[in-house]
């Protein structure tokens, strides 16, 4: 098996530490790191004692004029991912590109279309579709254990503040456009990514990090016929104990992207009681309270591998299968494109 040229623009956290870290890791059987592009000279004097045989550019346009590479990932600043994607596009080169996708649906779908027209492999990196603990979550609610969903609540809260181009509008930055599009993702996911998805309910704010972009959000998304979605992404919040929770007729069901807890009934267990109109009362004849102990069942269990190892390998696994084989991903363009409609609205 052959493996694949890549160039990587960026050296950041994510350049760095997420898509960095699996270049070098033994999951690693299918990309050979070739170029590496930063403006800060420090970062490519590290790339190149990092990914021996690199070699190091200060500018992405000088990746025109090598005929030698299969795929470019493109890790720069939020607000550089269109503009520089659609450049590589242009240019012929299959991109991979970091999430957000764009800053807006039209970006998004210009850039399929020209990927289309050019015959040329177009990803994003959306991982998070790849984490066991989502997966596992999506396979549960369609199993039916939980009966029928009412609601999803999807959490990415925590208690911090931020001071970096994280913070700032002009960077394409801020909670929703940094941190949605994994919250954002699990939503539309777990609605099927249901074309007539909608945003009906959202609220913006700043609360506790610098600059003029969100730190905090409540949006609501939801289809015809199919569950509620709250979700919420918060840097004030002290006790956020689960990332998905999920509320259906038969139990409720809570994860993290370490572990999980379920609590449900089973049909037959529990059998239907008749609505008595007059008020309860008890044998001695005093008004009670309507309750019961119900038969319930208790599950938990952890999860092995996260977003940043088993999703950015199997992500990563199946970009290359779609490069040599022409194999559809899982996650496609056209699904992050929807994750942008929702942040966008």
């Amino acid at each position: 098996m052959r493996k694949l040229n890549l160039a990587i623009i960026g050296q950041g956290r994510s350049g760095k530490n997420i898509h960095g870290s699996y270049y070098i890791s033994e999951n690693n059987k299918y990309f050979n790191v070739k170029y590496v592009v930063d403006f800060d000279p420090f970062r490519r004097e590290v790339a190149e004692q990092r990914y021996p045989g690199c070699s190091t550019l200060s500018d992405y346009k000088e990746l025109f004029a090598k005929k030698d590479i299969d795929l470019v990932v493109n890790s720069t600043y939020s607000e550089l991912h269109y503009s520089i994607t659609k450049d590589l596009l242009l240019h012929g080169f299959n991109v991979l590109v970091e999430k957000p996708f764009s800053r807006t649906r039209y970006e998004c779908d210009e850039l399929i279309k020209i990927a289309k027209e050019n015959n040329l492999t177009l990803a994003v990196f959306q991982q998070t579709f790849f984490a066991p603990f989502y997966q596992f979550t999506y396979d549960l609610m369609k199993s039916g254990k939980l009966g029928d969903i009412k609601q999803i609540s999807v959490v990415y809260n925590n208690f911090a503040r931020r001071w970096d181009w994280q913070t700032l509008q002009k960077k394409c930055a801020g909670g929703v456009y940094n941190t949605g599009p994994h919250p954002v993702g699990i939503a539309l996911g777990l609605l099927d990514f249901d074309k007539d998805s909608k945003v009906v309910f959202s609220k913006l704010g700043l609360a506790l990090t610098s600059g003029d972009s969100d730190d905090y959000a409540k949006i609501i998304v939801t289809a015809p016929n199919k569950p509620v979605v709250d979700i919420e992404i918060s840097s004030i919040d002290c006790f956020s104990d689960y990332n998905i929770k999920i509320q259906g007729s038969k139990g409720t069901y809570k994860a993290t992207p370490k572990s999980y807890q379920l609590t449900y009934i089973v049909d037959g267990e529990n059998p239907p009681r008749e609505v008595i109109e007059e008020s309860l009362k008890n044998e001695q004849g005093d008004p009670v309270y309507c309750s019961e102990k119900l038969i319930k069942h208790e599950e938990s269990g952890e999860f092995t591998g996260t977003a940043f190892d088993v999703g950015t390998a199997t992500l990563y696994e199946q970009l290359y299968n779609k490069i040599t084989k022409g194999k559809e991903m899982t996650v496609t363009p056209e699904m992050a494109a929807q994750i942008i409609s929702v942040i966008e609205a």
